[in-house]
């Protein structure tokens, strides 16, 4: 049957991915007007959902969400994965956040594009479970591509959407959705590969080293672990160098003027070098000679490094130190 009331509204947590899209126009398909939400951080973007919105007319709201995140992140209740993803719990923060924005916009149910068994590790009956009942919202919850093998929701059960007429995908094969793809005459759309840097190893090794040397936190900085090299100088020092001009054009739209210390090699091309945070003169110094050993200048020579502070500049003549001899200090 079809939905018993009319102008029955749904929102959507979307990835941009395929089964966010095909979660949409199913219930789309099916007399509902989907919405969408997605958040941010800067561990992932919108990007991807911001163009499967305009794709497919589908309204979408984008929300930064680092001040809620970070606390959760830091001592996620169910733990990590393979790396620093608190898949479980983000999941559920994200339910939580969209059902109170279904609340406040009188929506009638939550719904995403989850695939039981698809993830080994999110999707399984359990952890779909787990995010259902930390989010909030048990039974508001509507996973249109494997309804039909989860328990009965209540937009199910209030006659907002018919059982019948979703589905009941399984496991890792993604044959289903192309098909299913094919036949909603969906042809853009991204590789299924996760977009969030927290299921990187080496963003996750410089992620756990900067919440190990520093109490508080700013998204500038969480920004800067995507970018350059990383060197551990100190307790309280950091060092990034950047590795090419796009680099060091990324590193640059982060810097704090008022407390970070820029390092350019003067006279021959080089990197940005930045230190976080400030350091002693000392350090200062070692990582003006680090700075020159990634430049172009010549080898054993001493070169000049312009050191900006926030209260002022200086010059320093430092010979280079060779990068391999800086190796174990990378994070």
């Amino acid at each position: 049957m079809q939905p018993s009331f009319p102008n029955i509204r749904a929102l959507g947590l979307c990835s941009g991915g395929l089964d966010s899209i095909l979660a949409g126009l199913l219930l789309q398909r099916n007399g509902i007007r989907p919405e969408w939400i997605t958040f941010e951080t800067p561990f992932f973007s919108a990007s991807k959902a911001r163009q499967a919105a305009k794709a497919h007319h589908i309204p979408l709201t984008v929300k930064n969400i680092t001040q809620i995140y970070i606390p959760m992140l830091k001592n996620p209740p169910c733990g990590y994965g393979k790396y620093m993803n608190p898949c479980l719990d983000c999941h559920a923060l994200m339910f939580k956040l969209a059902g109170d924005m279904m609340k406040r916009r009188q929506f009638q149910f939550l719904f995403s594009g989850e695939v039981l068994g698809q993830r080994p590790m999110s999707q399984t009956r359990p952890s779909l479970r787990y995010v259902e009942k930390h989010s909030g919202f048990d039974g508001y919850i509507l996973r249109p591509l494997s309804a039909k093998r989860l328990p009965v929701t209540i937009p199910e059960k209030e006659g907002f959407i018919d059982r019948e007429k979703m589905l009941g995908l399984s496991g890792r094969s993604r044959k289903p959705q192309i098909e299913l793809a094919r036949q909603f005459g969906v042809t853009d759309y991204p590789a299924p590969a996760g977009g969030c840097l927290l299921t990187d190893k080496g963003f996750s090794i410089r992620l756990r080293d900067y919440f190990d040397h520093q109490d508080d936190w700013h998204e500038a900085d969480l920004h800067l672990l995507k970018f350059g090299r990383h060197f551990r100088l100190g307790n309280d020092t950091k060092l990034i160098v950047g590795r090419t001009h796009k680099d060091n054009q990324s590193i640059g739209k982060f810097i704090n003027y008022e407390r970070d210390i820029r390092l350019n090699v003067k006279k021959f091309p080089g990197p940005l070098c930045i230190l976080s945070h400030g350091a002693d003169p000392a350090i200062v110094k070692h990582a003006a000679s680090v700075c020159v050993g990634y430049s172009k200048a010549p080898r054993n020579t001493s070169t000049e490094v312009l050191i900006e502070t926030p209260v002022g500049s200086e010059t320093l003549t430092v010979v280079g130190v060779a990068p391999a001899e800086v190796k174990l200090l990378m994070i």
